[in-house]
């Protein structure tokens, strides 16, 4: 995903040296402090001749991306699935942004490029379709236009309406005990018909 330079001046090239990242290929990558894991904050494909984009989800962690100056036509919007700490896109001027309009706080174009900013939380757009998650669950951006929702703790199941935890024993015992008495009564039966024979 990273082969190639970042062009110097760049979007990403800006973007990395004014937040202390390396710059490696085409990625601008950050060490956490806590976890010491190197995550990739910076994406830059620009001038890659890129007609169809399927897969960034090793630069789920991005926060800019820049997918300028190639001759895609359509980009897909679950491209963009998980990317919930985006912050900044640069697109072909032909492409609407991921997610739309009423997913990011600024949208222009920009001579051949479609620049789309501060990703908007799906999951309290005031003066838009309200996404709501079932009750005993919260609510989580995943991405532009995206949102997931999370059982809140001590409720699973369908809808989070299953409070305490899950039953693992009695689901597993009732299901070995099953399998093990239809096993038993096939095993029975096809014996005394093997011994008919």
């Amino acid at each position: 995903m990273c082969n190639g330079t970042v062009v110097n001046g760049s979007a990403v090239w800006d973007f990395c040296t004014s937040s202390a990242g390396q710059i490696d290929g085409r990625c601008c990558l950050q060490t956490d402090n806590t976890s010491g894991a190197v995550h990739i904050t910076g994406l830059d494909v620009s001038y890659c001749n890129l007609i169809v984009v399927e897969d960034l989800s090793e630069a789920s962690t991005a926060l800019m991306i820049d997918l300028s100056f190639n001759p895609i036509s359509n980009l897909s919007d679950l491209v963009f699935e998980g990317f919930s700490q985006l912050f900044y896109v640069i697109l072909p001027s032909n492409l609407t942004c991921p997610g739309g309009n009423a997913s990011w706080e600024k949208t222009e174009v920009k001579g051949e490029v479609r620049v789309c900013e501060g990703q908007i939380n799906a999951c309290n757009q005031t003066g838009h379709i309200s996404w709501d998650c079932p009750q005993n669950s919260l609510c989580s951006p995943y991405g532009p236009g995206f949102f997931a929702c999370s059982c809140v703790e001590s409720f699973h199941g369908y809808k989070c309406l299953r409070e305490g935890e899950f039953p693992i024993v009695e689901v597993f015992g009732i299901l070995g005990g099953s399998t093990i008495l239809v096993s038993l009564v096939l095993w029975v039966t096809q014996r005394r018909k093997a011994k008919a024979m």
